[in-house]
């Protein structure tokens, strides 16, 4: 084939990966000077969230491979310290796996299959590449223009995100795949990524971010052989056949965050990438797949048991689109939901937070050092075949949270996280209850004011929950929050109380007992007493 056939565009120099500096600057940089800039950088950036965490675990498969592990606390103790990533060593790895980060390789191309094609010659299109959300809500494909074409940079980019996060649904059945029956694909479930509740540790600059999320070789929930635990591009090239029939086992983290969920081949034609395939890949369930895949938190799963005849299975906790991260703050900190309690745990945080708590116990850094927990995930539609939406939340704290030596500490968290949860369910109440006074249907009126509430009281947690430290008092941090609470929930109950039409006031018969105002509202009041007890100056305090 000619030149024009299979362009260059390296992955290691040529500018792709999206990045802010510190001061604030975005600008698109190749895969090495990312490396040897992170310290300056404050972020990777995606078009889409869910675009950054798949970026982001390709980065930190290069890390792992370059850095043979790290192998033990001691040598990730020494890159924290240290100024900057070890260039000159992650050069080197790269230089050695170059062609592999050839988007348009005429043989072993960037996470795809050389000559990939269907018996028809049909080809899939670019736009099955982009994430729309929510489908059909072309607001990617249309600032593309008619030719939805797509430059080498952002086709890169789109490219690592739909090994992750592809939808599911009927696919282009690739020559050389057993599995296509009629010239079709059929479907084998979304992307690896896309059924996780997505979790990235972020620092200050992108060099935190990254080594936050880099677990020792010998961290002893996540204990990984670096000889096989491999990304992609240290494997034998794929084939448009899965690579062993019927699925291969995960060897282990890396394995993952460069699973190919997908077989693609980019089509590109004067300058651009025009067109592509995507076709069925590797097929992989998510049951127990807790020892080797840290970026979710895990819940226990009974009717997978029984599906399974299994005497325990672990499903990944994927995010809830239309709740704050921190209203589901048990699922994250190792203290209350422990991988260290025992294998028949109802719930397991996610591995990088035992991680990030096994940093702080090390004294690797600072228990008060400040964290960001960033949640990503992806909504998916009916059959998981459309996009329907992506999480995108950040809540910040002290990374001594994390620590299974500060249960107590985690446990006020979490008891104050659920406290707001029913403060904010007393107001929904109440507005339901004043709508049935009235003679009105109160469904609708309870979730508005409750979705209401839970806004007003976003921010404050979020800023109590950032400053709780190591040494913090576990009683006065406890007041502070049911105080603080009590105000804001008191304060909506009042609006709404002030905005009753008179009907409520003489209230109406409601499953057989009398219910007026002056009832909603006593109601109110007993149930905010008992969500935020320590708000009430006649409570005793916290033991």
């Amino acid at each position: 084939m000619s030149t024009s056939d299979h362009p260059n565009f390296d992955l290691v120099h040529q500018p792709w990966l999206r990045v802010r500096n510190i001061d604030g600057r975005s600008e698109e940089l190749g895969i090495l000077r990312a490396l040897g800039l992170a310290h300056q950088l404050a972020v990777l950036s995606g078009d889409v969230p869910t675009q950054t965490f798949a970026l982001t675990r390709m980065l930190l498969a290069v890390l792992h491979g370059a850095l043979a592990g790290p192998p033990d606390d001691n040598t990730w103790k020494k890159l924290w310290g240290a100024e900057q990533l070890p260039v000159d060593v992650i050069a080197a790895y790269l230089g050695t796996h170059r062609e592999r980060f050839d988007l348009f390789h005429a043989e072993t191309p960037f996470m795809q299959v050389a000559g990939l094609h269907t018996a028809s010659g049909a080809t899939t299109g670019t736009p099955t590449l982009i994430a729309d959300v929510p489908n059909n809500r072309k607001f990617f494909t249309t600032r593309l223009g008619v030719d939805y074409s797509l430059t080498y940079a952002e086709a890169a980019r789109w490219l690592v995100h739909c090994q992750a996060f592809d939808i599911s649904g009927i696919k282009t059945g690739a020559v050389g795949d057993a599995r296509v029956k009629g010239g079709r694909g059929y479907p084998i479930g979304v992307g690896w990524g896309g059924l996780l509740g997505g979790v990235l540790l972020e620092g200050t600059t992108l060099k935190e971010t990254l080594l936050l999320n880099l677990m020792a070789g010998d961290f002893i929930e996540f204990p990984r052989d670096p000889q096989l635990d491999r990304p992609v591009w240290e494997r034998e090239p794929v084939t448009a056949a899965e690579e062993v029939p019927g699925g291969r086992p995960v060897v282990g983290p890396v394995d993952l965050y460069t699973w190919q969920s997908r077989r693609v081949r980019l089509i590109p034609e004067a300058g651009r990438v025009r067109d592509a395939m995507i076709c069925n890949g590797e097929k992989l369930t998510p049951q127990n797949m807790h020892r080797a895949e840290p970026h979710t938190a895990w819940r226990r799963s009974e009717p997978q048991e029984k599906k399974l005849g299994l005497s325990l299975v672990y499903m990944p906790r994927v995010h809830d689109p239309d709740r704050a991260i921190w209203r589901g703050l048990q699922s994250l900190l190792p203290g209350v939901a422990s991988r260290q309690k025992g294998d028949a745990a109802p719930a397991l945080s996610p591995g990088i937070m035992d991680w990030l708590g096994h940093l702080v116990i090390e004294e690797m850094i600072p228990e008060d050092h400040a964290v960001r927990v960033h949640a990503i995930g992806m909504a998916y539609g009916p059959q998981d075949s459309t996009t329907s939406d992506i999480v995108d939340d950040v809540v910040g704290l002290r990374a001594v949270l994390a620590s299974q030596d500060a249960v107590d500490l985690a446990g006020v968290a979490v008891s104050c996280a659920a406290a707001a949860e029913v403060a904010g369910r007393t107001v929904g109440n109440l507005a339901g209850d004043l709508a049935a006074a009235a003679g009105g249907d109160g469904a609708g009126r309870r979730n508005r004011a409750m979705e209401s509430v839970f806004a007003e009281l976003d921010s404050p947690f979020r800023r109590w929950l950032a400053g709780l430290r190591g040494d913090s008092d576990t009683v006065a941090v406890q007041v502070e929050w049911h105080k603080t609470a009590r105000t804001l929930v008191t304060a909506a109950a009042d609006d709404l109380l002030s905005r009753i039409p008179p009907a409520c006031w003489e209230g109406r018969e409601v499953r057989g007992h009398q219910l007026t105002a002056a009832h909603a509202a006593a109601r109110f009041r007993r149930d905010l007493s008992q969500a935020l007890p320590f708000a009430y100056a006649e409570k005793a305090a916290p033991t």
